[in-house]
């Protein structure tokens, strides 16, 4: 086997990822990041069966350090945001393993990257890098220069792992904003003893409001300790979008003002809140040029509703290391970029345009086409 030297640009989970399974598959890799450290910040995250299992082939390290933060939701429960009435239950916890060959977790998204970074080697970790330019080279290569005038001049693949704002995309497809989606987020962490009261608090629950844009989802955190609250309501009026800007808890109390008690009590309990706009893209007609090519938010990025934007990340990047794991020579690897698009593209645009229309197992229905994927052995192209 070959071995190419690899550029990620993007030290998220999608970059993390990257990195461990195409270090994994034996390249040479290297993460650039624009940041000078890792940071805990970000919104937490459901890792479904199907990220679950694919982060499971990652590693046995990384499948342990995932597993003791995490929560295991016993179910995924939906409720209607006046009546209360429960609309349908999907058992999760140990029946989803059962069925799917990995349990649903959900976690603190600074535990997911300390689980993904401590598997990769520190060294091959660049922070303090901003890409500036990237470029194709003659032989078939690329080129990118950073911000603060250094170069990576001889890497056979790029990968752009850099979010809904990727310079990498940027590059290859030219420049083109995202797009406002009129709606807005609330996120808060609370013990989960005060809200114990909340029936069913260990599960996965969604309050469906009486619009798409409005809900109101809870899960477990840090093994049942804590409990994550991420509500959504239209709002033409805020534009930012920042991981850590504060919101006003009276202004989220009021949005959701005439919600159950149930879902009242949970929002009660907040002390402080951070708030975002959301933006979206439409579905790419390509994720690949040349040697370059994306994953996760860089090329799908997708609204939080069916609660798979990193696992699809996750999926991209097992799959993409799987079509270069056989590659012996740099003259091979658009052909790869390009079997791993084909493979790909399908799927992410399908739950992308799905988690816009934000309709998914509202009243029921089935849960396999989403959780029973295994990126590990869906066929690869012949």
């Amino acid at each position: 086997m070959g071995v190419l030297k690899i550029g990620i640009v993007g030290a998220g989970i999608g970059g993390l990822a990257a990195a461990n399974a195409l270090h994994q598959a034996g390249h040479d890799v290297v993460v650039f990041e624009q940041s000078r450290q890792f940071l805990r910040v970000g919104a937490d995250i459901n890792l479904t069966p199907n990220a679950v299992r694919a982060l499971d082939g990652l590693g046995a390290d990384i499948a342990q350090a995932v597993r003791a933060s995490a929560a295991r939701p016993t179910h995924r429960i939906s409720r209607t945001w006046d009546t209360g009435e429960e609309t349908s239950r999907l058992a999760m916890g140990d029946e989803a393993e059962r069925k799917y060959g990995a349990p649903q977790l959900t976690i603190h998204r600074a535990d997911l990257l300390a689980a993904l970074a401590d598997a990769f080697p520190a060294e091959r970790v660049r922070f303090g890098k901003r890409a500036q330019s990237i470029e194709a080279r003659a032989d078939g290569g690329v080129a990118i220069r950073f911000t603060d005038d250094s170069e990576a001049t001889q890497l056979d693949v790029l990968i752009g792992a850099d979010g809904i704002h990727s310079v990498v995309r940027n590059a290859m497809f030219g420049a083109e904003s995202p797009r406002f989606t009129g709606v807005v987020a609330f996120r808060a962490v609370v013990p989960t003893e005060r809200v114990k009261d909340v029936p069913n608090i260990q599960a996965f629950t969604k309050w469906w409001g009486a619009t798409p844009e409005s809900q109101i989802v809870t899960f477990p955190l840090n093994q049942g300790r804590d409990t994550f609250i991420f509500a959504t309501t239209a709002q033409d009026s805020w534009h930012e979008e920042s991981w850590t800007t504060p919101g006003s808890v009276d202004e989220l109390r009021g949005f959701y003002a005439d919600f159950h008690p149930d879902a009242r009590a949970l929002l009660d309990a907040c002390d402080s809140v951070l708030k975002t706009a959301l933006y979206e893209r439409d579905p790419l007609t390509a994720w690949s040029l040349g040697p370059m090519t994306l994953v996760g938010d860089a090329c799908h990025p997708m609204m939080p509703f069916m609660a798979q934007g990193a696992g699809m990340a996750i999926e991209d990047c097992v799959v993409l290391a799987r079509n270069l794991a056989g590659v012996a020579a740099p003259a091979q690897v658009a052909a790869a970029l390009h079997r791993y698009e084909t493979m790909r593209m399908e799927r992410a645009s399908q739950i992308q345009v799905g988690s816009r229309g934000n309709n998914w197992l509202r009243s029921g229905g089935n849960a396999d086409w989403v959780y029973g994927y295994d990126a590990w052995s869906v066929p690869l192209p012949v």
